[in-house]
């Protein structure tokens, strides 16, 4: 196991016709499980509902879209921390960082994802209910305003310039002191 945790290997899913046309969730097939580095089980059970990674719309050119890249496996464990009543969102969110690093992301790109779920754990507390999304989760639905689409890729462009200055190894703390320069939560 890394020092950033371990995946069981790779989810088996399914794609689910969505009614509204959208068909981007997916049912996984068996368990998934993710072991943190203080060996906590993320367990992603066998039947959940997964959309890839919560990344919102206007940022999938700069970051990626929901079902690329080396954060794949993390994505999966993540929506379902982020859907459980028991799991705090922080919680979920710093273990979507260490997964990100176990499933092969640089901690570049890492520190930006990890910016990118508390951007969305910020305006979910922060912004009016209707504000970006009538959803509690900003990152599972497309944006309807351009206006509200700038001012994520404003939020994430001056988080991502102040990311890039931190080192590799840089703790949990210290990217919570870069994002809350910039965030109120």
């Amino acid at each position: 196991m890394s020092n950033h945790g371990s995946f069981s290997g790779n989810p088996k899913t399914e794609w689910l016709v969505d009614e509204s046309g959208a068909d981007r969730n997916m049912r996984l097939l068996e368990d998934f499980l993710y072991t943190d580095p203080d060996g906590k089980k993320w367990l992603a059970p066998s039947g959940s509902i997964i959309d890839g990674a919560s990344i919102p719309r206007p940022l999938w050119s700069t970051v990626g879209s929901p079902y690329t890249d080396d954060y794949r496996r993390a994505s999966v464990v993540h929506d379902v921390a982020c859907d459980s009543p028991t799991i705090p969102r922080k919680d979920a969110d710093v273990m979507f960082y260490h997964a990100c690093i176990a499933g092969g992301c640089s901690f570049l790109q890492a520190k930006l994802l990890y910016a990118g779920v508390r951007i969305g754990a910020w305006t979910s507390s922060s912004l009016a209910p209707n504000a970006l999304s009538r959803h509690r989760l900003l990152f599972r639905v497309p944006f309807k305003s351009v206006a509200d689409e700038q001012f994520v890729q404003d939020k994430f462009q001056e988080l991502a310039v102040d990311m890039k200055l931190l080192r590799d190894d840089a703790t949990i703390a210290e990217l919570d002191a870069v994002i809350d320069k910039h965030l109120q939560f």
